[in-house]
């Protein structure tokens, strides 16, 4: 039974290839689908952090308009 998980594969351009080939030199990544998938991997894991972030801004934002609304009637 292998430890890899299991994979797909998809297209890219040649010349990302050959960047992810010179980027893969002198590091500890066996394969340049290796490297492509890390860094994949970190890109995903960035957007989805971002996405939280946006979304804590959004209610923050919905607080601070009921925060106002509710200073405006006298409550706060």
């Amino acid at each position: 039974m292998s430890d890899q998980p299991p994979t797909t594969s998809i297209e890219i351009p040649d010349r990302i290839a050959r960047d992810i080939a010179a980027r893969r030199e002198g590091t500890d990544f066996e394969s340049v689908d290796a490297y492509a998938a890390r860094a994949l991997d970190e890109l995903l894991a960035a957007l989805d952090r971002r996405d939280v972030e946006d979304d804590r801004g959004a209610v923050s934002e919905t607080d601070d308009r009921v925060a106002d609304r509710l200073e405006s009637l006298g409550y706060l």
